[in-house]
């Protein structure tokens, strides 16, 4: 039988781009469970060890708290989803959330491109027609409209700025 692979902790760190620092944060929190040791104290991961520390690092690009993932990390990779609704649910959910934080950012970034293409940076903007200053976009995907009310925010901003 071969023996399973091991990684030293400066290993584990490069290939999943999380710092040793943190992988140890982990093992503390428990978010991990404590590496195995060699006879000289070192820390020894496996190739589950790192696939667990890559989706904590994909759940927190996400923006999901350390708690949260617990219920996450505490089923095993090739855990059936039907056999547990409610991660489901919880996942779901945060999904939606990350959906809609997407929508105000991208309201945002429609905003600011306008304001670069119009040249003037603290004008009240609330009657502008985006549709037409977009139409100079050259094969860019038309973006979602800002609200009126969403200007009405960033002209008030822009004009305690002065």
């Amino acid at each position: 039988m071969k023996e399973e692979k091991s990684y030293t902790i400066k290993q584990t760190a490069e290939q999943t781009g999380i710092t040793e620092d943190t992988i140890r944060y982990y093992e503390k929190i428990a978010l991990l469970p404590r590496a195995e040791r060699k006879e000289n104290g070192h820390r020894i991961y496996r190739q589950e060890d790192i696939n667990t520390i890559r989706l904590i690092a994909c759940l927190k690009k996400t923006g999901m708290p350390l708690e949260e993932m617990r219920p996450f990390l505490a089923v095993s990779a090739d855990t059936d989803p039907a056999e547990y609704p409610e991660l489901v649910e919880l996942l779901t959910s945060h999904r939606k959330n990350i959906v809609s934080q997407i929508a105000s950012l991208q309201q945002v970034v429609d905003f600011i491109d306008m304001k670069l293409e119009e040249g003037r940076y603290r004008q009240d903007c609330s009657d502008v027609n985006l549709d037409g200053l977009l139409e100079k976009r050259m094969g860019e995907p038309k973006p979602k409209s800002v609200s009126p009310v969403e200007m009405s925010y960033f002209s008030v901003s822009a004009k305690a700025g002065r």
